[in-house]
């Protein structure tokens, strides 16, 4: 094996175990709703939780353009300013929190008039939306402490933090509802608490283990003001580029929820297949995307290759383990999630689909941790431009025949171009 795959690996690892976990966080709410309720209230919590994806997602920057401007930082050996870049980061993250949580009657109405959930999924989605809105600023404060970390190569922080939130949510969901018999209200309060404890967690961390790092380089208002316009500047980019992916995903659910709670019910759970894929992934997206942000910030071209040559080919390796247990034990899945038998056969019509993901998907995370990783956020906004406009061009072309297998169809075409327009890209720029 070769020294750079030890250097993925060893970032990798505990960023898939971390990021394994994250999903848990819906997952468990998504099982403890499938079990004590039906499919009206896995479509609350669905609903609900698209509600706070489309508010968060909006704000990936934080987190990517913190870990790619970091790192770069750590590998041209500029501390100051890999000091600077925690302060800018928070600073935004806190204040949009903030504002989310003041704002949060017109952004209910503005979210809820887009999903256009039935009326009895509506009911649960709104307890669940009022709980849920207090964890935004820990939410974004905990994206910019995790893009720093990873940007300093750090991703053990991360997982422990992870593997927190998830023991907190799951532990505290199961009393209030099993224990204490409160439903949709129960498992809002227990992700709040655990958003919460993750975030402060993560705090003390930085403080045990880089406290000397802040006070060797002091930080002064007029530098982090300074260096605010062009954190904007970069992460223009990645924020445009959220708002597509937003749309793909807003839309895949509202269009689930226009035919009904049967089908909105086997469509998120097997969206569930995409997120554990989609974490895993990330975690050697996250690796490609420190290691190169620190090879490019070093202006060592040599590594930076053999860093996208070597994630690749894990790449590879996860996509073929996820396919497999796709395919041998994908029904056996759904039924550890809902033992609801009619949201059951539902799912289980459009699984073939859901076992197509990994291979569809790997080149775009891949390279999205690369783009990341030497800030070629542009690449990255064509990329996903492109594939949402064919996302919604082959929906809409087949919704009138194939109904929700085109809606399948069209979203694993959208991560298959994503991939594809992105290695295009990268492979002009290289013999540019």
């Amino acid at each position: 094996m070769k020294p750079i795959d030890h250097q993925i690996l060893k970032l990798a690892l505990p960023s898939i175990v971390s990021n394994i976990t994250v999903p848990l966080l819906g997952l468990c709410d998504v099982t403890i709703m499938g079990h004590i309720g039906g499919a009206t209230h896995i479509g609350a919590i669905a609903v609900g939780s698209m509600i706070f994806n489309v508010m968060y997602w909006l704000f990936g920057f934080l987190r990517m353009g913190t870990s790619g401007l970091t790192s770069q930082a750590l590998g041209s050996r500029q501390f100051k300013e890999v000091s600077a870049m925690l302060y800018r980061s928070l600073l935004v993250a806190l204040v949009s929190g903030v504002v989310i949580v003041l704002l949060q009657w017109p952004l209910q109405q503005f979210t809820f008039f887009l999903m256009q959930p039935t009326d009895d999924v509506l009911s649960l989605c709104i307890p669940y939306y009022y709980i849920c809105i207090w964890g935004a600023p820990a939410v974004l404060g905990l994206y910019a402490l995790t893009g720093w970390y990873i940007g300093m190569q750090n991703t053990r922080i991360p997982m422990l933090i992870a593997i927190g939130q998830n023991v907190v949510n799951i532990g505290i969901s199961l009393l209030l509802v099993v224990g204490l018999g409160m439903k949709v209200e129960g498992v809002a309060l227990g992700t709040v608490i655990a958003q919460w404890v993750g975030f402060l967690a993560s705090l003390l961390l930085l403080r045990c283990y880089y406290g000397r790092l802040f006070h060797h380089h002091i930080i002064h208002w007029t530098e982090i003001r300074r260096g605010l316009e062009r954190f904007f500047r970069l992460n223009t980019d990645i924020f445009l580029r959220t708002v597509c992916l937003i749309a793909v995903n807003l839309y895949f659910t509202s269009a689930g929820a226009s035919q009904g709670a049967l089908i909105l019910a086997a469509n998120t759970l097997l969206l569930q297949f995409f997120m554990f894929f989609s974490f895993a992934m990330d975690g050697f997206a996250f690796a490609g995307e420190a290691l190169s942000g620190k090879y490019f910030g070093a202006h060592n071209k040599i590594m930076l290759r053999q860093t996208i040559i070597c994630t690749f080919r894990w790449g590879v390796i996860v996509a073929s383990m996820f396919t497999l247990v796709y395919w041998l034990g994908g029904t056996s899945f759904l039924s550890l999630l809902t033992t609801d038998s009619k949201v059951i056969n539902a799912a289980a019509e459009y699984l073939p689909w859901a076992i197509l993901i990994p291979f569809c998907g790997l080149a775009a995370f891949v390279w999205d941790g690369i783009f990341i990783g030497i800030t070629a956020t542009r690449g990255m906004l064509l990329s996903c431009f492109v594939a949402t406009l064919a996302f919604f061009c082959v929906y809409f072309l087949l919704r009138p025949t194939y109904v929700n297998h085109a809606l399948w169809l069209a979203f694993l075409i959208y991560l298959l171009l994503r991939g594809i327009v992105q290695t295009i890209i990268s492979y002009n720029h290289n013999n540019s």
